[in-house]
């Protein structure tokens, strides 16, 4: 028997596809090889390989099936994962114990065939098999198959990273970041961190009324402490359910940053807190863009003139392309309405983007520029403000929950509350 972990299966009549996923775990820095009997599986699998989940894996395609695979085990050490496409359901359990022989203990086998059977299904997972796929098969089958290798049933949820981008300067992508992230806590009751990501002129810290004196630089700049104890310490928690990674928001140094730099702080992160929120700085560099197409979700915030539609554009095809796989960014219209200013308005923006913006943000300069300066956000100035609301829905949207429901007091909540005080 190939040894490894399996999953146990559940008593069903019949072997079906394992229903679709919102929110798929990325996989770990991992080998996977997948021997192939068919062009169109090949090119299925080299696709899932492409995809932002399976970036850290390294993932190599052959030809041949179970007959390549044992042949090219028995002079070489297997991989972390192992695909095996085959037809014949004789075939798969005669060459999986022909593979046991020359499989190292700790190797993980996909098995992808065209029998529908339970019968199969347990003796292939008694043999030790992790996971049988139904053919034909599409990319976020097999990503979805890889990444739930390397997710316990057990262990908590890895959290779900939503970036926030403006499609150029000055257009508030900041602000709407922030009272998402303030919705999604207070309103939806998820433990959330906002990362600031403009170290330079980050306001976060401004816009949540705190000054800590550490934050995100110190993560970045030493790279060789990051785990969840470190980066517990350097966040600021800013209510019961939300916390803040801020920005130095210092001139003191030039914060150039290699692609990977945040990877090992995003990683940490999702391992300890169920929503992330990416305040991410209008620059096109290698890192913000590997953030923006790593992420879970995306909101990219824009004002209504023509140089918001052109970048929002550019920058929704370049993650469409690039995110085949995952739910289609998202976009908000901020700033609508300003006095004798001639506008873009959202339908025209629709019919070029080829989507729907999911909110049309008012330009409300007394409210936003009285809760900027007083460290504050949109909610408790004016908890009944139009705007409140539209940045809960957005808070919805972007991570697929309802707003908890409070529950209701009774008539002698007030006289209760008395009694208590005392």
């Amino acid at each position: 028997m190939i040894s490894y972990a399996r999953q146990t299966p559940e008593e069903q009549p019949d072997v079906v596809p394992p229903p679709a996923d919102d929110h798929i775990a990325p996989a770990p820095r991992v080998s996977v090889q997948a021997f192939c009997e068919t062009v169109e599986t090949a090119a299925t699998v080299q696709a899932a390989g492409e995809d932002r989940r399976l970036g850290k894996a390294h993932l190599k395609v052959q030809m041949g099936g179970m007959a390549a695979a044992i042949e090219a085990y028995r002079s070489a050490p297997t991989p972390n994962v192992i695909i095996l496409e085959t037809d014949a359901r004789s075939d798969i359990l005669t060459g999986l114990d022909q593979l046991a022989t020359v499989c190292d203990p700790g190797t993980r086998v996909v098995v992808i065939g065209r029998v529908n059977d339970v019968t199969l299904y347990r003796e292939l997972v008694r043999r030790g098999v992790s996971d049988y796929v139904l053919s034909p098969v599409t990319p976020i089958d097999v990503v979805r198959s890889i990444c739930n290798l390397f997710s316990a049933p057990e262990a908590k949820a890895v959290g779900r990273i939503i970036a926030v981008v403006g499609a150029k300067g000055g257009v508030g992508a900041s602000t709407i970041a922030h009272n998402v992230a303030w919705a999604i806590a207070r309103d939806l009751s998820m433990d959330s961190v906002v990362a600031d990501l403009d170290l330079a002129f980050g306001t976060a810290g401004l816009d949540y009324n705190q000054d800590p004196a550490q934050g995100i630089a110190d993560a970045v700049f030493s790279p060789d402490r990051i785990d969840i104890a470190f980066m517990d310490r350097l966040l600021s928690k800013c209510t019961d359910h939300l916390s803040l990674l801020a920005a130095p928001a210092t001139l003191d140094r030039v914060y150039d940053f290699g692609v990977e730099a945040f990877d090992a702080i995003f990683d940490t992160l999702r391992a300890s807190m169920p929503c992330i929120v990416l305040d991410v700085p209008h620059q096109w560099s290698g890192w913000t863009k590997r953030a923006l197409i790593s992420a879970d979700d995306i909101l990219i915030v824009a004002a209504p003139d023509l140089a918001s539609l052109r970048n929002t554009k550019n920058i929704y095809d370049l993650l469409k392309a690039a995110r085949p796989n995952d739910r289609m960014p998202l976009y908000c219209l901020n700033q609508v309405g300003v006095p004798k200013r001639p506008e873009i308005n959202a339908s025209e923006f629709a019919k070029a983007i080829e989507s729907q913006p999911i909110a049309s943000i008012p330009f409300e300069p007394q409210v936003f520029g009285a809760a900027a300066n007083n460290g504050q956000m949109i909610a408790e100035m004016s908890p009944n403000h139009r705007t409140t609301e539209m940045f809960l829905q957005i808070a919805q949207r972007l991570t697929g929950r309802s707003e908890t429901k409070k529950p209701k007091g009774s008539f002698l909540s007030p006289l209760l509350d008395k009694l208590r005080s005392k």
